[in-house]
């Protein structure tokens, strides 16, 4: 996978965390008591699951990339953890990974917090995905410290 010229916003799994976060915002707005501990922890998931890929994607060192990745991975699970719980304690369907009533989404809750379990689905493994290929790129080529450790040496050998 090739870093895009774009930047983090160009990232397909950025975007989607753009959508999960606005979502789930109107999500808990309409279903969850505001004044619940869910509806903060659910509202905040999605805020870190976005955040924590721009903070990531910003890092010189790998294993910070990696960090971040993973703490993104984590709260998206959280999230997703959370609209489980919402459709089980409603004893509303889960849906498919891929069910195509997912395009109505907006009509009941049973639809939107579906919606959402399919789209951060979809995102945890296009994460997953990146952040094996950072974790190899590590493997292969070092860390940051590592790396600026090797060229503070080959500047000693020189002088």
């Amino acid at each position: 996978m090739v870093i895009t010229t774009g930047g983090y916003k160009s990232l397909p799994f950025f975007k989607q965390t753009e959508i999960i976060h606005d979502f789930t915002v109107a999500f808990v707005k309409l279903y969850i008591n505001l004044k619940s501990r869910t509806s903060d922890q659910m509202e905040q998931a999605a805020r870190s699951g976005k955040q924590n890929i721009s903070e990531g994607y910003l890092q010189k060192s790998l294993e910070d990339r990696i960090k971040l990745l993973g703490v993104a991975r984590g709260s998206l699970k959280e999230l997703l953890n959370d609209y489980l719980d919402f459709l089980r304690q409603r004893n509303l369907l889960l849906w498919d990974l891929n069910d195509q009533k997912a395009k109505i989404y907006l009509l009941s809750p049973e639809s939107a917090a579906n919606a959402m379990i399919c789209l951060i689905n979809q995102t945890n493994r296009l994460l997953d995905t990146r952040l094996r290929w950072t974790e190899e790129k590590f493997v292969r080529e070092g860390g940051f410290r590592e790396n600026l450790f090797k060229k503070r040496l080959a500047y000693r050998n020189q002088t």
